[in-house]
């Protein structure tokens, strides 16, 4: 196997010794010392030419070019130039893979802030405080390049096999709902009947010796926290512009994928503006949120299925009074841009095997339109345009309409029906944020929470599919089943009994425009 030739460049009077002990830790780490030869100008032997001109060498050798950035330019050549650019230029010219890694310093040479920044229109760079943070740092780009070159062939997170898991921690009714949905969306091939092992085998989320992959457990474990306790969704309302106490809507939400998602589409619609319609056209009324549901959904799903299942953070929904904040723990896929969001763009899922059974659900798509619906969505209804941000979490922020007047609350109001969707702003917040009535409230909402698990798992998917109107066919539908008398009232009709579903229209409950919602 040919050596990959690292170029460790910099300041060499500020970085003396980040870049020796660099240089050692490469060589000498189990991992990276297999693949790697670092090179440093301070051990290059005398030789017959001229110090520029062997540095451009090294530089336009390399496979990767390193560059340690601080406080100085460095000296300057003729042309007012530094060594540092110098080398920077060759690696940029030949295409050499780059690393780049600012120190973070009180002040900097002006010629070295104008040289950092011309850095930044090409690559990413990475800041550090002290040599262990440059040491993790680089050490994570560079096994990164070594998967990403296939000299290291590990295996994602979603496709990787747990390590005790068996099918007995499956839920059989997880895959049946599962399999009703993606016969109906996307014809998929395998019926129920044909066993679990051989729909799990099929979806690439089981080995023949029985092995479960980390995908089919998020998917369709009894309890998937049990095995990724951070796989769950934080969901959080403030009536302000700011994280800060008290939280008036609180809520921690666990299950599959499919699950959470559903669950946290339906806490942001349950906590949002809507306007309520009226019967003068017909006996059924229709509820017209402020925000897209399809935009606000899609930005749930994306977080929850491309999210870092390595990390110990957990999928984060904040609803401000002026915008809706999605946060997952992760980075765009390497080779897509923030600027290609807002255009079509290619789909590269940060998790194939967990994607793809969500797409067979109809939850998403593949053709890498979802970001550009989320904006075509909110422009269409008049909103500001989403934004996308990538920080320590990737974030995507829908923007809601401030109201014109901060003295007075909106009210929709349905008249004959109970449903009264509030909006509230700084005139009434005071009242209304008062801490007793907080933590009735939240204890209310849990208690919701887990008087639901009294259902069965079915019933669980149509109240929580139900955060929007839905009629008795669409509700059926969602679980796969047809519209038989038994179906309605196990699903429909016992629901709407035990309080979980309420009749839009409940001056006419027989009428075939009825509509249910969650309470």
């Amino acid at each position: 196997m040919a050596e990959i030739k690292i170029f460790i460049s910099s300041v060499q009077v500020e970085f003396a010794s980040e870049r020796k002990r660099l240089c050692d830790y490469i060589r000498q780490d189990a991992l990276l010392g297999r693949f790697f030869v670092p090179f440093i100008f301070e051990e290059l032997p005398a030789i017959n030419t001229s110090a520029q001109e062997a540095y451009l060498t090294e530089a336009g050798q390399c496979d990767i070019y390193i560059g340690l950035f601080g406080e100085r330019y460095g000296y300057e050549d003729k042309e007012g130039v530094s060594p540092t650019e110098r080398e920077y230029d060759v690696a940029t010219q030949q295409h050499k893979h780059r690393l780049i890694y600012l120190k973070n310093v009180p002040s900097r040479h002006p010629k070295e802030e104008t040289f950092i920044h011309k850095v930044e229109q090409d690559v990413v760079r990475k800041t550090f405080d002290a040599y262990d943070d440059l040491r993790t740092a680089v050490y994570t780009s560079l096994v990164r390049y070594l998967e990403e070159k296939e000299y290291l062939r590990l295996l994602p997170f979603d496709a990787t096999f747990h390590r005790t898991a068996t099918l007995d921690d499956i839920d059989p009714s997880k895959v049946e709902l599962f399999v009703n949905l993606a016969r109906d969306r996307r014809n998929f091939p395998i019926p129920f009947s044909a066993g679990i092992p051989k729909i799990l085998t099929h979806l690439n989320l089981m080995a023949e010796d029985g092995r479960l992959t980390n995908s089919a457990l998020l998917l369709f474990a009894k309890d998937p926290q049990k095995f990724f306790i951070t796989s769950e969704v934080k969901c959080a309302q403030f009536y302000g512009m700011k994280v800060e106490k008290p939280i008036p809507f609180y809520q921690v939400f666990h299950g599959s994928i499919f699950e959470l998602v559903d669950q946290a589409v339906g806490f942001v619609m349950g906590h949002i503006d809507a306007r309520v319609g009226t019967r003068d056209k017909n006996a059924s009324v229709d509820i017209d949120f402020e925000l897209p549901v399809k935009a606000v959904a899609e930005a749930i799903v994306n977080a929850i299925v491309h999210r870092d299942y390595s990390s110990n953070a957990s999928v984060q929904v904040m609803l401000f009074r002026d915008r809706l904040e999605i946060l997952n723990p992760g980075n765009l896929p390497f080779g897509l841009s923030l600027s290609q969001l807002s255009k079509e763009h290619s789909s590269i899922p940060t998790n194939p095997i967990l994607a793809n059974p969500v797409y067979l659900a109809g939850y998403i798509e593949r053709l890498g339109t979802g970001t550009t619906d989320i904006i075509e969505q909110c422009e269409a209804m008049g909103l500001p345009t989403p934004q996308f941000i990538q920080d320590a979490f990737f974030k995507v922020v829908i923007y809601r309409k401030l109201k014109a007047s901060e003295g007075n609350n909106d009210y929709f109001k349905q008249s004959n029906n109970d449903i009264d969707l509030i909006s509230a702003n700084s005139k009434g917040i005071n009242e209304r944020l008062d801490i007793s009535n907080n933590i009735k409230q939240s204890n209310k909402e849990s208690n919701i929470d887990s008087n639901i698990r009294i259902l069965n798992y079915q019933q669980q998917v149509v109240v929580n599919f139900c955060y929007v109107p839905r009629t008795s066919t669409e509700i059926l539908k969602r679980i796969g089943l047809t519209r038989q008398t038994k179906n309605i009232k196990t699903y429909i009709t016992d629901l709407v009994e035990k309080g979980f579903l309420k009749m839009i229209d409940p001056e006419h409950p027989r009428s075939k425009n009825q509509k249910y919602i969650k309470v």
